[in-house]
């Protein structure tokens, strides 16, 4: 069972400081990705490179407020690291052949264009916590805001199923709600063929084993005449 909300890690500078580093606070991602985009109309190395020291001097307002300029970027940083510094900041990995083709994860920049952010924020802030969405942008980074809204959302679907039934309605019937977790283990042990918990391809291996029977389970055949 995960029991991380998001990766985070340790980046040195090339004098040996530490920087500690997880995702970015929404405020900070906004302006990171209006710059990533960018680097999708780089025209030389240089300017791809630019582009993403940019992207970093952004990420260092919240993980060294003291890196403030390009040239700091790059008196600090070497190449690897900045790519280092794109993948926990904002979960973007640039595989070593689209680096060296100069071409980027373009389904990063086109997912986060289609994300309906305001709405995901503004269902977060009915909570209650944060006095305005400034302060909600400056607390959660994107891993939180999804982990706070699905909490969020269940507990709303609890409450909700609660009563339901003292009405005697069964709302996971109503709904057809399946258990996430259940789902997510059938496409482990179907290995990617089924994400119903319920479909006979998530009986395999140690699944299998547990109900009694099963793909994978060593049944056997007599071959008659």
């Amino acid at each position: 069972m995960a029991t991380r909300v998001y990766e985070s890690d340790t980046v040195e500078t090339v004098d040996g400081i530490a920087i500690y580093m997880t995702p970015l606070k929404i405020k900070y991602l906004r302006e990171f990705m209006d710059v990533f985009q960018s680097l999708k109309s780089a025209k030389s190395q240089d300017e791809y490179t630019l582009f993403l020291a940019e992207c970093a001097r952004i990420a260092m307002q919240q993980y060294m407020p003291s890196i403030k300029t390009i040239s700091d970027i790059e008196d600090s940083f070497d190449l690897n690291t900045l790519y280092r510094i794109l993948e926990i900041a904002a979960g973007i990995s640039l595989k070593k052949e689209e680096k060296e083709e100069n071409r980027i994860n373009e389904d990063s920049g086109s997912s986060w264009d289609k994300m309906k952010l305001a709405e995901l924020e503004a269902e977060v802030f009915l909570l209650g916590i944060w006095k305005d969405y400034e302060e909600l942008e400056l607390s959660l980074s994107m891993p939180e805001l999804t982990a706070t809204l699905n909490a969020k959302r269940e507990s709303d679907y609890t409450e909700k199923k609660f009563l339901a039934a003292i009405q005697g309605i069964d709302l996971d019937k109503q709904s057809n709600q399946r258990n996430a977790w259940e789902d997510m283990k059938a496409r482990v042990f179907s290995k990617g063929q089924t994400s119903d918990a319920n479909d006979v391809l998530a009986l395999q291996g140690p699944n299998a084993k547990k109900a009694g029977f099963g793909i994978g389970m060593g049944l056997d055949y007599e071959k008659l005449g």
